[in-house]
């Protein structure tokens, strides 16, 4: 027995030197290739991780004797500026910045240090968003994404939108946010190009709807959900639980590398920087060079964490509660069966295009089961929790970067075979113009119809938005009571802490802002 223990614990030690030595190699390579525009969770630019897509996946090759009918589209809006709120953050970040670099001046043995340590970006840095009086717009970056998107969209289904426009023919509906719809404009510029007679390049008017913001049930049922909003606001002090043992550990390096008393606060601060300067400013040796790319891994799993447990997988009322967006899909599907079958006069709906948020497009993409890992699928059929996504250096399907980056969005294709025995309509999901697997459909990226439908779909409508969402929340803890999702230290975090002792700042990390 005591044999057995000296070579456990002997095992033990030689995976720790192990550990180590990964560790330092995983640096060095990750500061060989690293693009940070890539690591953003959704902050990300659509441009930046739109081809991002799992190279091991072989996808359907669609029978020559189908051909697409109708398509549903929902996307989050283009590229944004940071809203009001994170601007003043970042105002507050610049006066923090000079009180650190003043107290560390004062020390005489600290001169060398700043000398050689401290970027010179540092010293008088100001906010690119200083003055600004208002935020969250779209920007002219989001504004190209979804325009050539919409390009993009025409040219690769010509069937679908060769026909002339119509309301009833290409419904566009947005929410009332202003980045969303200006995101719905700019993708229907794009779309109907050249098919008017506006302009140098023949735009036409087109019609965009929306519902008021307290009854959009399609496509802000976050916001009409009272079971959710009170859920959320319980669960994010925990999600603040699980992230601040990295924040604590990247504060501890930081203060140690640049010979600056960081905390916590700061570190999240100089995080929402480096994703505002990458994503929307194309600047990535300013705040993110600040980070070893392991450290930008970590702060990027923190950020996808947030959205898994807040708006995705971690909670079944997050999707649950998507129910009549998947609904309305299924429904204009089956119209288009039907007008198709019963050869009805005149043109039916060809296609359904909707503009939101991640909030939105995250939860439908949880209905369809993408990003699951294994046989999670049943799991989220029976409304149980899931485990939360591996810790880097692991790999995990779950990454906000391409779960739901700007322009994020997913493409539910409608098409007809009619040479096919088994069945005459399939479906093609699409996640950011790529076919997808769909566990429910056996990891197929194109589906017969009864399949999605009685698979996919109808294990989600066992209750109905009022029912999920108007109940005391009491009845909906005791409902949906499931076990926390404890936080465990990796191995990997028990390292950080053995480099870098931590620091003791107790300042509540900023929540992410979709």
């Amino acid at each position: 027995m005591a044999v057995i223990r000296w070579r456990e614990g002997l095992m033990m030690v030689v995976a720790s030197i192990l550990l180590v030595f990964s560790f330092f190699e995983l640096l060095d390579a990750a500061h060989e290739a690293f693009d940070v525009r890539q690591h953003l969770s959704t902050v990300s630019r659509y441009g930046a991780v739109k081809d991002i897509v799992d190279d091991s996946f072989v996808h359907s090759n669609i029978p020559g004797d189908c051909n697409p009918i109708h398509l549903n589209l929902v996307a989050r809006h283009g590229t944004r500026s940071p809203t009001k709120k994170r601007m003043r953050e970042l105002d507050n970040l610049a006066a923090r910045i000079q009180v650190l670099l003043s107290e560390a001046k004062r020390i005489p043995e600290q001169h060398d240090l700043i000398s050689q340590n401290i970027p010179a970006w540092l010293w008088g840095w100001e906010s690119p968003w200083k003055g600004k009086i208002k935020g969250g717009q779209l920007i002219s970056l989001g504004e190209d994404e979804l325009y050539r998107l919409g390009i993009r969209v025409r040219e690769r289904f010509p069937d679908i939108f060769s026909e002339e426009y119509h309301p009833d023919v290409f419904t566009v509906r947005t929410t009332q946010v202003p980045r969303a719809s200006a995101s719905a404009v700019a993708f229907g510029m794009g779309l109907f190009s050249g098919r008017g007679s506006l302009g140098e390049g023949r735009h036409r008017a087109f019609a965009v709807t929306s519902e008021s913001r307290a009854s959009d049930t399609m496509l802000r049922f976050y916001d009409c959900c009272q079971s959710y909003k009170q859920f959320r606001k319980s669960q994010e002090p925990a999600v603040d639980k699980l992230k601040e043992p990295i924040l604590d550990d990247i504060t501890s390096a930081l203060a140690i590398r640049y010979g600056l008393n960081f905390t916590r606060q700061d570190t999240a601060s100089l995080w929402f920087l480096c994703k505002q300067e990458a994503s929307l400013l194309d600047i990535t040796d300013q705040a993110c060079e600040l980070f070893h790319p392991l450290e930008i891994a970590l702060l990027e799993w923190t950020d996808d964490l947030e959205v898994f447990v807040l708006k995705g997988y971690g909670k079944s009322l997050n999707y649950r509660m998507g129910v009549p967006l998947i609904e309305d899909i299924l429904q204009s599907m089956e119209q288009a069966i039907t007008a198709k079958e019963e050869h009805v006069p005149g043109s039916y709906e060809k296609a359904r295009l909707r503009f939101a948020h991640a909030e939105t497009v995250v939860p439908l993409s949880c209905l369809l089961g993408l990003f699951l890992e294994g046989s999670e699928l049943e799991k989220i059929q029976r409304e149980e929790p899931l485990q939360l996504p591996p810790k880097p250096p692991q790999r995990r399907n779950w990454r906000g970067s391409t779960v739901a980056p700007f322009g994020g969005n997913n493409m539910l294709v409608l098409y007809s075979c009619p040479a096919n025995n088994s069945s005459k309509y399939f479906v093609q999901v699409l996640h950011n113009e790529h076919p997808i697997p769909m566990p429910g459909c056996d990891n197929s990226d194109f589906c017969p119809f009864e399949v999605f439908k009685e698979r996919i779909v109808k294990p989600h409508l066992k209750e109905d938005f009022n029912t999920v969402c108007n109940v005391d929340l009491g009845q909906v803890e005791e409902k949906l009571k499931e076990p926390e999702n404890k936080p465990v230290v990796s191995k990997l975090s028990q390292l950080f802490r053995w480099i870098f002792p931590l620091g003791n700042d107790v300042t509540r990390s900023r929540k992410v802002e979709l």
